[in-house]
C-alpha cells in the first residue's frame, strides 16, 4: 500500500470551493485507488464553521451532538459526545487550522463523499475510485490521536470474514475488518495533524479493497455502524451520564 499526501492552498472559511481544490492538486488518478479528503476541508469549503466570539462552543457541541455528557463530569474538562454514531470529543468541533472560525463536520459527510466520487471518477474516467472523508479521534485508554473514517464510496466499507477458515482451518465466528477506519488512519498518519498544508492524500496498492462503482446502499451502512444496544462495549456506553443532544434521534 502507498500513501501520497498532497498539498493544498491554505484553505479558510469560504475562500474555496472543493472541487475545484481537488481539481488543482490531483492532475492525474489511477483506477483502483482511495482518495482521502480531511473533513476539516470540506466543512471548510461547505462553509460549516461558526466565527469564534459569535457562539459559545459548548453551545455549538450541544447543538450537533445526539448525545453527550456535561463539560464539568469530564476529568479533562472536555464534553464526550455521540456524533452521526460516532463517540468523539466536542461533537468533532475543532478550531485549530480554523483561522479564527470554530469547524464543523460536515453536515452530510456522506453526501459529500459520494459527490466528490461522482466528479473525481467523470473527471478522470474511473470505475474503480473509493473516496473517504476523515477525522481525528481518541481511543479509549490510550493517549494520541487516530484517524476515523466519517464517510466512505467506492468500496467495500468492511471485509467480512465470518466462516471463513483461519490459518488452522477453524472456521471465523465474528471477525470483519474496517477496511474504511483502517484506510483512515494510515492515512491520517501520513496527512498529518498541524502545519503540514496536506489534508488530501492517495492510496493505491490496495489489493484488499472491494472496489465498487455505485454508492454504500443505506444496509451496507446499517451494517458498517453498530447500534449501542447490541455493540460490545454496550453495556458500559448505556451506563454513562448521557443527555440528549440538539440532534438526538429519539
Amino acid at each position: 500500500m502507498n500513501i501520497q499526501p498532497i498539498k493544498t492552498p491554505k484553505i479558510t472559511s469560504g475562500s474555496h470551493e472543493i472541487f475545484a481544490v481537488l481539481d488543482a492538486v490531483i492532475p492525474t488518478l489511477p483506477e483502483k485507488s482511495v482518495v482521502v479528503v480531511t473533513s476539516k476541508i470540506v466543512s471548510l469549503c461547505e462553509g460549516r464553521t461558526v466565527k469564534i466570539g459569535e457562539a459559545d462552543k459548548n453551545d455549538l457541541i450541544l447543538q450537533e451532538s445526539e448525545q453527550y455528557i456535561p463539560t464539568n463530569m469530564n476529568p479533562l474538562g472536555v464534553t464526550l459526545t455521540i456524533t452521526q454514531n460516532l463517540l468523539v470529543p466536542s461533537a468533532g468541533i475543532d478550531e485549530s487550522n480554523g483561522n479564527g472560525y470554530y469547524i464543523l463536520w460536515p453536515e452530510d459527510p456522506q453526501k459529500s463523499a459520494g459527490l466528490i466520487r461522482k466528479h473525481l471518477a467523470e473527471r478522470f474516467g474511473l470505475s474503480d475510485l473509493g473516496v473517504l472523508i476523515t477525522d481525528s479521534r481518541t481511543t479509549p485508554l490510550r493517549w494520541g490521536v487516530s484517524g476515523i473514517a466519517l464517510s466512505y464510496s467506492g468500496f467495500s466499507g468492511l471485509n467480512d470474514f465470518i466462516g471463513k477458515p483461519d490459518l488452522f482451518g477453524r472456521k471465523m465466528e465474528m471477525t470483519m475488518m474496517n477496511v474504511a477506519d483502517g484506510l483512515a488512519a494510515a492515512a491520517v498518519v501520513v496527512m498529518g495533524e498541524t502545519n503540514e498544508q496536506t489534508p488530501v492524500a492517495i492510496i493505491t496498492g490496495v489489493d484488499f479493497v472491494h472496489f465498487d462503482e455505485k454508492k454504500p446502499t443505506q444496509q451496507e451502512l446499517e451494517v458498517w455502524q453498530i447500534p449501542m444496544d447490541i455493540d460490545l462495549y454496550g453495556p458500559l456506553l448505556s451506563r454513562g451520564p448521557w443527555k440528549k443532544g440538539g440532534k438526538s434521534k429519539s
